[in-house]
């Protein structure tokens, strides 16, 4: 009996053993399923876009004064503030002026003593002209010498000589005037233009030098207009003109656009401005080669004076803009033998590749110009579920 049972066990075990080797041969031969791919789209837009260069730009005030002294000595008075409004030919500052009153009144009594000389030689021009003339009358009857009639012509040809001085030394005696005038003139500073003042380096009481250069008393600067000084980029240089739109933020203002069109481009970089010598040896090492920016200006109203000197901007210089453009991601575009086109996915999860003619590219966003249509599904990336961690994004 007990070795019937173990043979039956045996048996059992057997089969058993056979039941697991046919099932999992089977497993193998059955077709193995495919694991679903993942796809990353994005859905093709219509809306506004702009191809545009990005640029640091600086404000600046479209004009720039700084109002000097030409004259040396301490400011008697400081008529304005920083921040005052004001006109052109307004009174700022004024120098004491002893030292240029007293050069003038010196050269007005120049003047004047040269005036009473050449009255004093009129008069005796008076008496020897009426000499010579007797003596000329009284020669013809020869009632008088030769010799007096010589005498008569040489004291009348001296004296008028000596007016003819006395008239360029007038002349001279009248510039001195006039320069002693001006300089007195120099002692009272007035604003060049219309503007605000924006710097006041000096105090009142302090003494000014003009004899080596002009020392600068304030600046005043015109605001109702900014004007933006763009770095473009070498790279990006050959794609703008003057006459393009431009718009541009300000770090207080993030979400507040400022309007303009670019009015010029600086030829040369401001680095030019450095020594030649430091130029050549920096262009002669690669290792020491700078980024190269050259300067576009653009000017834009400010009639509340909210925008102020040295702010910095974000400018974009719009190279093209269309309002109802078909936009997808710029990653999407493929080139294959020369082609353009898109991977498309439609609703039941089929992928067909779409050759498609491209318009305005950002390398972020790109316009579709045919193969397209609003609502349809682009391809970004794609990849097999298997291969997707655990707790991964789900297709789109």
């Amino acid at each position: 009996m007990a070795l019937g049972r173990t043979l039956f066990s045996r048996k059992g075990i057997l089969l058993l053993l056979l039941l697991i080797i046919v099932v999992i041969i089977a497993w193998m031969l059955l077709p193995q399923r495919k694991a679903p791919t993942e796809f990353l789209t994005a859905t093709v837009e219509q809306r506004p876009l702009q191809q545009a260069v990005l640029a640091d730009g600086t404000l600046t005030a479209s004009k720039l004064v700084s109002v000097g002294a030409q004259a040396s000595g301490q400011i008697k008075s400081l008529r304005v503030e920083l921040g005052d409004q004001v006109k052109q030919g307004q009174l700022v500052a004024e120098i004491d002026s002893m030292t240029q009153q007293n050069a003038l009144q010196n050269a007005q009594a120049a003047l004047k003593n040269i005036e009473a000389q050449r009255a004093a030689k009129q008069a005796q021009l008076v008496n020897y002209r009426a000499a010579f003339t007797r003596q000329q009358t009284m020669l013809a009857k020869n009632l008088t010498a030769k010799a007096d009639y010589d005498s008569a012509l040489a004291t009348l040809s001296a004296t008028e000589a000596e007016i003819r001085a006395l008239d360029a030394q007038i002349v001279q005696a009248q510039i001195e005037v006039n320069t002693a005038q001006v300089n007195l003139g120099y002692t009272r500073i007035v604003s060049p233009m219309d503007g605000t003042v924006v710097s006041v380096p000096v105090e009142e009481g302090q003494t000014v030098n003009a004899v080596q250069s002009a020392p600068t008393l304030i600046k005043v600067a015109n605001l109702d207009t900014m004007t933006v000084k763009a770095q473009i980029s070498e790279a990006d240089v050959i794609k703008v003109e003057p006459g393009m739109k431009v718009w541009f933020t300000v770090l207080g203002e993030p979400q507040k656009r400022y309007e303009g069109t670019l009015r010029a481009i600086e030829p040369a970089p401001d680095s030019i401005n450095n020594d030649t010598s430091s130029l050549t040896s920096a262009s002669s090492s690669s290792s020491e080669k700078t980024a190269i920016y050259y300067y576009g200006l653009f000017d834009v109203p400010n009639p509340q004076h909210r925008l102020r000197i040295s702010m910095s901007a974000e400018v974009h210089i719009v190279l093209g803009e269309r309002q109802n453009a078909l936009v997808i991601p710029a990653t999407a575009i493929d080139h294959i033998d020369g082609k353009t086109s898109v991977q498309v996915l439609d609703a039941n999860q089929q992928v067909t590749r779409r050759q498609v003619v491209v318009g305005l590219n950002d390398n972020v966003e790109a316009e579709i110009v045919s193969g397209l249509k609003a609502g349809e599904k682009v391809v970004l990336s794609q990849r097999s579920a298997a291969d997707a961690p655990a707790g991964g994004t789900e297709p789109q």
